[in-house]
């Protein structure tokens, strides 16, 4: 058994990814603690579940710092303060500078509601339907410098219907982020993630198999 990982979530929103990680944490039984839930906005809803199940929860305010790289100076003091073998963005609406990224390399997920390298940055479900597609879906992937390019963890896809709005396309991927999200961290805490080559390996996709 892998020994027992910290894990510290950023949220800025209400976290429904980071609730179904801690979930899934709970039920899974993970050789993990969830050591930190950490937010820029006081206000953030998911700060009130963490709590209610006896997570730490910081606020570190970004608009009291003047620019990105001193916000960015003082969430990692947070962070790091809770000794996180892996960062979990959920919902952090924030454009991470490079030094921070650098900090955590390999050790820091994101999950962008799109099927990358498809709609990198916002709007995504509006823009999978003012294409056209067929399907859209979510990309659990590791952080780098360049926004949502980092190594792809794994995937997970819903049809796109007619009649779609984003609203009715987001409530449906949702459902689907909520089960790929822990899967991916689950591989982490668990040793079974590599990156080789800016490729990550993965059970579901072997060093020698196609993605």
């Amino acid at each position: 058994m892998s020994a027992m990982k910290n894990i510290v979530i950023l949220i800025s929103g209400r976290g429904s990814n980071m609730e179904a990680v801690v979930r899934a944490a709970e039920a899974e039984q993970w050789p993990a603690r969830i050591a930190a839930v950490i937010s820029n906005r006081a206000d953030a809803k998911g700060l009130d579940f963490a709590a209610s199940r006896g997570i730490p929860t910081a606020v570190v305010a970004n608009k009291e710092y003047p620019t990105r790289e001193a916000f960015d100076a003082a969430l990692q003091t947070v962070i790091d303060g809770f000794a996180p073998d892996l960062v979990v963005l959920a919902g952090f609406m924030r454009i991470l500078t490079p030094a921070f990224v650098e900090h955590y390399a390999n050790r820091m997920l994101n999950i962008h509601p799109s099927l990358l390298p498809l709609f990198p940055g916002l709007h995504t479900h509006e823009a999978a339907i003012a294409a056209g597609h067929a399907q859209h879906g979510a990309t659990v992937h590791f952080v780098t410098a360049e926004l949502d390019h980092g190594p792809i963890v794994n995937q997970a896809s819903v049809p796109i219907l007619p009649g779609d709005t984003p609203d009715t396309l987001s409530a449906r991927l949702l459902v689907e982020e909520h089960k790929l999200y822990p899967r991916a961290i689950r591989w982490f805490i668990e040793d079974k993630l590599t990156v080789e080559h800016g490729r990550v390996i993965t059970p579901d996709h072997p060093a020698g198999t196609p993605l």
